[in-house]
C-alpha cells in the first residue's frame, strides 16, 4: 500500500507500456531495481494525469467558446462544467431531497393551521349561541312622578316652540281608510301652517294647504299620489281657494292642535310636579337623549279621549294619555295623543327644518315691515290718479275669496278716462254660470247668463265678457256694499281721486315681472293696498281685505280698452210713491171764536 502524497495512477487512462518505448525510461530487457521502477512509474503516472487535466481544460474551453459563438449564455457553460466536476450521482441526491422533504413538511404545517382555525371558529360560535340563549335585557326603569326639572321643561314646551319660530312636521292621524298623512311646516310665530295633505282619508283636501289663524285655503290636487311629500317652499300662485272643512272632518282638530302648541308664557299648572304627569321612559334622537313624559294636553287644545271602545283604540299610548318626547332644552320632538273625531294622532317634529314660509296671496302674501313712506314713494302715490287717466285703461284679472263657499274669478277691462268697468265673473262652485258686471258713474248693473253666452272659458280662468254687452235681465243698483263691488269701485275711482287716510309702505314685491311698492292706504276698516310700479308709477294690483279675513285682488295690465257702453237704465222705472198729504188746519169761520 502506497502512503506517499503522490496520487495513485489513473488506471482508466494509462496506456500499457510498449517494449522499446523511450518514455518508459528503460530498455527492453533491462533489469532495474524495484525502487527505480516504482519511482519511474509514479513520475510517468503524474505526467499522464497532468496531460489529461490540460487536455480536459482545453476541451472545456473549446466547448465554452463554441457555445458562446452560437449565442448560448455563459451560465449554461458554467453549469456543464459543474456537472462534469460533481458527477451525476451528486445531482441525483440533491434533487431527491428537495422534492420529498420540503413539500411534505409544508403540507403538514398547512393542515395543522387549518385544524386550529376550525377549532377556533367552532368554539366562538358555541360561545355566541350560549350567550344569546342566556342573555336578558336590563329591566326598564319603572314609571315615576316628574322631578321639578322635568316639570319645568314640560311647562316650557309651548314657550320653546314660539321662541324657535317654526319646525318641520310629519303627522299621521286616524287609522285604516280614514287615515290622514300631513307633511310640511308649522310657523308658530305667525300662526301659519303649510302642509301637503295625503293618505286614504284626505278626500277633497288632498293637495296643498295653508292656514293662517281662522282662514284656511287649499289647492286641491285629486290626482296626487296618496303618500304626501314636503310642499315647495315657493307655493304655486294659482288655483288656491278659500275652504271650509265639513262638520266632523278629521283634519280640523289636527290643525288646531298644531297651532295651539305655542304660547308666550309657561303653563302655570305644570311648573310643579303633579300626579297627572309621569315620567315613562328614555329614548334617543339625533339631537341627544329624550325623556318620554305622559301628561294631559294643555288648556286650549282638544282633550285626549280615554273612553273605552272608541274607534281606532290601537294607539301608541294604550292608556289613552298624551305623551311628549322632550330633550334637555324643552324642545318637543314627538307627540302621541288621541283627539275626538280624529282618533290616534302621532306628530314628529324636525327641529332643524326651519325655512321661512311665504303665505299665498289669499292670505296676504309675504309679510313685511310697515313703515312711513319716503318722499319718492309719497310723490308716486299722490300722482297716481293723473298717471292712470293719462294711461287710459287696463285689463283686469280678478281673484276674490269672498266667502267660505264663494271663490270668484273674473276678467275684463277698466277705463279711467270714461270711469267705467266691465268684466265677467265666475264662481268656482257654479262653473257653468257667469255674472256680467258693469260699473259706471251711475252705479252697478249685473246680469246672470250661461257661461257660453257670457264669453266662455273655464271657471278658474273665465274669458272677457262679450262686446257689445248682451241684452238681458240687467239688475241696476245705485251702489254695492259687497266685497266685489267695493274692489271694483276702488279700481274705477283710483284714476279720479287720491287716497284717503294715512299711508304706510308694507313691503316690496314683484308683479308681472316688475318691482313694486306695496302701499296700504285708506280709512280704518276699509284700507286698500296699492301695488305701484317703481319704474313708471302705474298701478299693477289693487287688494282689499274681505269680510272672512282673506284678501281679494285685481291685477291690472296697461292696455288699449275698447269703448264701453254706459249701463242700461231700468226699462220700467219704479213709480214714485206719492207722499201722504199733511192735514190742513180748518179755517175758522168768520164771526166765530
Amino acid at each position: 500500500m502506497d502512503n506517499s502524497p503522490t496520487p495513485a495512477p489513473d488506471t482508466a487512462h494509462a496506456a500499457p507500456a510498449r517494449p522499446g518505448d523511450p518514455s518508459t525510461g528503460s530498455a527492453p530487457g533491462s533489469g532495474g531495481s524495484a525502487g527505480g521502477a516504482s519511482t519511474t512509474g509514479r513520475t510517468t503516472g503524474g505526467a499522464r494525469r497532468a496531460t489529461a487535466r490540460r487536455q480536459n481544460t482545453s476541451d472545456r474551453q473549446s466547448t465554452a467558446g463554441r457555445r458562446s459563438a452560437s449565442g448560448r449564455a455563459t451560465a449554461a457553460g458554467t453549469l456543464a462544467q459543474d456537472h462534469e466536476t460533481t458527477g451525476p450521482d451528486d445531482l441525483t441526491d440533491t434533487s431527491d431531497t428537495s422534492d420529498t422533504a420540503g413539500p411534505a413538511t409544508a403540507g403538514r404545517r398547512r393542515r395543522t393551521v387549518l385544524l386550529l382555525l376550525g377549532l377556533t371558529a367552532v368554539t366562538s360560535a358555541t360561545a355566541l349561541v350560549l350567550g344569546l340563549l342566556s342573555w336578558a335585557p336590563d329591566p326598564p326603569e319603572p314609571a315615576r312622578p316628574l322631578t321639578v326639572s322635568e316639570a319645568e321643561r314640560l311647562a316650557a314646551v309651548r314657550v320653546t316652540n314660539l321662541r324657535d319660530l317654526r319646525a318641520g312636521v310629519r303627522v299621521t292621524a286616524g287609522t285604516d281608510a280614514a287615515r290622514l298623512e300631513l307633511v310640511g311646516w308649522v310657523d308658530w310665530s305667525r300662526s301659519l301652517l303649510y302642509l301637503d295633505v295625503g293618505g286614504p282619508g284626505a278626500g277633497a283636501e288632498r293637495g296643498l294647504l295653508q292656514k293662517s289663524g281662522p282662514v284656511l285655503v287649499i289647492r286641491p290636487d285629486p290626482a296626487a299620489v296618496p303618500t304626501p311629500a314636503a310642499p315647495p317652499l315657493m307655493p304655486p300662485a294659482d288655483r288656491w281657494r278659500l275652504h271650509r272643512l265639513p262638520p266632523g272632518a278629521h283634519l280640523a282638530p289636527v290643525l288646531d292642535l298644531l297651532l295651539d302648541l305655542a304660547a308666550d308664557r309657561p303653563d302655570p299648572a305644570r311648573t310643579t310636579p303633579s300626579g297627572e304627569a309621569r315620567w315613562i321612559a328614555r329614548d334617543t334622537a339625533p339631537a341627544g337623549p329624550l325623556d318620554v313624559i305622559q301628561a294631559p294636553l294643555t288648556t286650549g287644545t282638544p282633550t285626549a279621549s280615554t273612553a273605552p271602545g272608541t274607534p281606532g283604540a290601537a294607539t301608541p299610548a294604550p292608556d289613552g294619555q298624551t305623551r311628549y318626547w322632550l330633550d334637555q332644552d324643552a324642545r318637543l320632538h314627538k307627540l302621541v295623543t288621541r283627539l275626538p273625531g280624529a282618533g290616534p294622532v302621532t306628530v314628529v317634529f324636525n327641529r332643524e327644518d326651519r325655512p321661512t314660509l311665504r303665505p299665498v296671496d289669499a292670505l296676504g302674501g309675504r309679510p313685511g315691515l310697515p313703515r312711513a313712506l319716503t318722499d319718492a314713494e309719497q310723490r308716486r302715490l299722490d300722482r297716481l290718479p293723473a298717471r292712470l287717466r293719462a294711461q287710459g285703461g287696463a285689463t283686469l284679472t280678478l281673484t276674490a275669496p269672498v266667502g267660505t263657499d264663494t271663490n270668484l274669478r273674473g276678467a275684463g277691462w277698466v277705463s279711467w278716462t270714461a270711469r267705467t268697468a266691465y268684466l265677467a265673473v265666475a264662481d268656482l262652485g257654479v262653473p257653468d254660470r257667469r255674472t256680467l258686471l258693469r260699473r259706471d258713474t251711475a252705479g252697478l248693473a249685473r246680469a246672470d247668463l250661461p257661461a257660453v253666452a257670457a264669453g266662455g272659458g273655464t271657471a278658474e280662468a273665465p274669458a272677457r265678457p262679450p262686446l257689445p254687452p248682451p241684452a238681458g235681465p240687467w239688475r241696476v243698483t245705485r251702489a254695492g256694499g259687497d266685497d266685489l263691488s267695493v274692489l271694483v269701485d276702488a279700481a274705477v275711482t283710483a284714476g279720479s281721486v287720491g287716497h284717503r287716510g294715512a299711508a304706510v309702505r308694507i313691503r316690496d314685491d314683484v308683479a308681472a315681472g316688475r318691482t313694486v311698492d306695496v302701499i296700504e292706504a285708506g280709512p280704518a276698516g276699509a284700507r286698500l293696498r296699492y301695488w305701484i310700479d317703481r319704474g313708471d308709477g302705474s298701478l299693477r294690483r289693487l287688494e282689499s281685505r274681505t269680510d272672512v279675513g282673506a284678501w281679494a285682488h285685481l291685477d291690472l295690465q296697461p292696455a288699449v280698452v275698447p269703448r264701453l257702453a254706459a249701463n242700461p237704465r231700468p226699462a220700467n222705472p219704479r213709480p214714485a210713491t206719492p207722499r201722504p198729504a199733511a192735514p190742513r188746519p180748518s179755517a175758522p169761520r168768520p164771526g166765530t171764536r
